[in-house]
């Protein structure tokens, strides 16, 4: 715990409980609602190939669950730790494919 603290730049124990509740409400919230989702996008099991239902459910489910964890983040008064944490995923995502290098 006290390195993870170090690594997230928390101060307290409470605050580092607090962040993994954000985590389990938001992954289990994103997977709740990406069912309706789909369902707003004509997306569904039985209209299409495998091949295509499953990757469009799981970037949908990896959008709204970025989504959810700001929002849920927010609830519990740490938007700017969840903001970061997301900026940063994404920022990450953002060097691999501009990298001319390939690593």
């Amino acid at each position: 715990m006290k390195r993870l603290k170090e690594k997230w730049n928390i101060e307290s124990d409470f605050q580092l409980v607090i962040i993994f509740i954000v985590f389990a409400i938001s992954g289990s919230l994103s997977m709740f609602i990406s069912k309706p989702l789909l369902s707003i996008f004509g997306i569904n099991k039985e209209a299409m190939s495998p091949w295509t239902f499953w990757p469009l459910r799981i970037l949908i489910m990896f959008v709204s669950y970025y989504i959810v964890l700001v929002s849920v983040g927010t609830i519990f008064g740490q938007f700017k730790f969840f903001w970061g944490f997301t900026m940063k995923t994404f920022g990450r995502f953002n060097r691999r494919a501009t990298s001319n290098d390939g690593k």
